[in-house]
């Protein structure tokens, strides 16, 4: 670990990733465990544990923009 707290993520790693300098990460800390994930990886563990709660072949996203065409009067 360098000055500030800083991690220098190994050439390797960053090309297992597909990073290139200035993409964005996520640091979660899990069991004691810090995690670097994109930020694509990040958006499917959380539609996978949203996931665990719907039921199939219900869909979130239509029953959303059907509540929004109500609130705008376009039903």
């Amino acid at each position: 670990m360098g000055q500030g707290g800083r991690i220098v993520t190994p050439a390797r790693f960053r090309r297992a990733l597909g990073l290139k300098p200035g993409d964005d990460v996520v640091l979660a800390l899990e069991e004691d465990e810090l995690r670097l994930l994109t930020p694509g990886q990040a958006v499917q563990r959380a539609q996978a544990l949203v996931r665990r709660y719907v039921p199939e072949g219900r869909s979130l996203a239509a029953e959303l923009m059907e509540e929004r065409r109500r609130e705008t009067g376009r039903a």
